[in-house]
């Protein structure tokens, strides 16, 4: 049994409060930002100053402006050249400000990933942080608008991009197998012992839950991954003992719709956190899923919603 805490205080406050001054303009746009508390905790538990962390879906580069600060080495890879180029202006940023740090983002696809890391760099990753992407019902911002002639509310900021390959935009069955590849490729460069964290959670499709988190866990251990720890990461504040929680408009207007249906959802509360390591002994190829597995589908179960949240 692990003695690190198992509950990630990491909303003690906003998530635009945890980026003020850090990031460049139009870094706001991308769907789906991971809370930098997230990869600061993971950084801090799972690595020494010196050591090389990366992002292989690095979105506008929380993770690697976080591993900047913590006098960490960073290494990012982004499928969309977009963000890619917004990643690597944060990551400028931070290292002129704080007159420390390296950081480098390639731009490329993860499921490709040790094309695009030097081959001297093979084996030497002490941690990866990263997430699989959600669809655009749990991503986006919302603005006033009145075009109409009517009072009403409008929806922006939801997509990755339009590429359709990207792993934001297929099914779930394809999102699970190029995770997959993603977390095989990454056990290739990590090095013996070292970590994989990835954040996740489960939504609603339909009404049916997708216990996404458990489809995750078993697609690292396919990968040649070894689980080793499962954590919550906080999303809501803490006072006086209790949770306050931050939800975004469109959190609150499905949780009042889902409720209206009687689907029992609850507000994001906290993110799913999965750790795996990578075997510090030589071992055999990584394990394939089973050739004869059914699609994955949503299920019932019995998994509370307390909350999750997104990424990036």
């Amino acid at each position: 049994m692990s003695d690190r805490e198992s509950v990630w205080n990491t909303a003690p406050t906003s998530a635009p409060a945890q980026r003020a001054d850090r990031y460049v303009s139009g870094s706001n746009a991308h769907p789906a930002k991971m809370l930098p508390a997230i990869a600061a905790h993971a950084i801090r538990t799972y690595t020494k100053p010196g050591e090389l962390v990366l992002d292989p879906m690095c979105g506008i580069g929380t993770t690697l402006v976080e591993a900047i600060r913590l006098h960490r080495q960073a290494l990012g890879v982004e499928y969309e050249s977009r963000w890619a180029r917004i990643a690597r202006a944060n990551v400028a940023h931070n290292i002129r400000h704080l007159e420390q740090g390296s950081g480098r983002v390639v731009c490329g696809d993860a499921r490709q990933l040790t094309q695009f890391i030097n081959a001297d760099l093979h084996g030497k990753v002490a941690l990866v942080v990263t997430s699989p992407p959600y669809g655009r019902s749990a991503h986006g911002r919302v603005h006033c608008t009145s075009e109409t002639g009517e009072r009403g509310v409008a929806k922006t900021d939801y997509r990755y991009g339009r590429d359709p390959h990207n792993l934001a935009h297929v099914s779930t069955d394809q999102l699970l197998d190029g995770f997959s590849k993603i977390l095989t490729q990454c056990r290739a460069v990590l090095r013996p012992g070292g970590t994989v964290v990835v954040t996740t959670r489960p939504w609603r499709t339909h009404g049916e839950l997708i216990d996404l988190p458990s489809a995750v866990l078993a697609t690292g251990q396919a990968a040649g991954l070894v689980p080793t720890e499962r954590c919550v990461a906080l999303l809501a504040g803490i006072r006086d003992g209790r949770l306050i929680a931050r939800p975004s408009f469109f959190q609150l207007k499905n949780v009042r719709d889902a409720r209206r249906q009687g689907i029992p959802l609850h507000l994001v509360q906290h993110e799913d956190v999965l750790i795996f390591t990578r075997p510090e002994k030589p071992s055999t190829a990584p394990r394939r899923l089973c050739t004869n597995r059914q699609p994955f589908r949503p299920g019932r179960c019995d998994y509370r919603e307390t909350g999750h949240g997104t990424r990036r």
